[in-house]
């Protein structure tokens, strides 16, 4: 079966970064965003396995997104990716209901690892 994964990110490299990441290890269903708000529009719509949420954006925060995500939601599969550095941030985001977080700059290996065991 595949798995859709959504990326919420308001830029657009970050988004291609990820997206390249994820279709060399096989995931080809990825859905993208550019805000908070978007995302929740897209969660919505697609439904998708597993949300990859940039803490910082314009417009609505990804905390915000998020809790909008999980009260839709409770059950949706969110990671957190920010820079280093934002450990309060990442905190309150695993508090919430968040899964794990990815730092930037992104490790192709460890975006892959934390995707897997997320989507386990």
């Amino acid at each position: 079966m595949t798995k859709t994964i959504l990326i919420v990110d308001d830029a657009l490299f970050t988004r291609m970064m990820l997206r390249n990441i994820l279709n060399d290890n096989g995931y080809s269903a990825v859905v993208e965003a550019e805000t908070g708000t978007d995302a929740i529009w897209a969660y919505e719509r697609w439904r998708p396995d597993l949300v990859i949420m940039d803490i910082n954006m314009p417009e609505m925060d990804g905390m915000t997104a998020v809790r909008n995500i999980l009260a839709f939601d409770p059950e949706a599969k969110i990671v957190i990716c920010s820079a280093l550095g934002e450990k309060q941030l990442m905190l309150e985001a695993l508090e919430v209901g968040v899964k794990d977080f990815i730092t930037k700059p992104f490790q192709p290996s460890k975006v892959m690892e934390v995707v897997e065991k997320v989507l386990i």
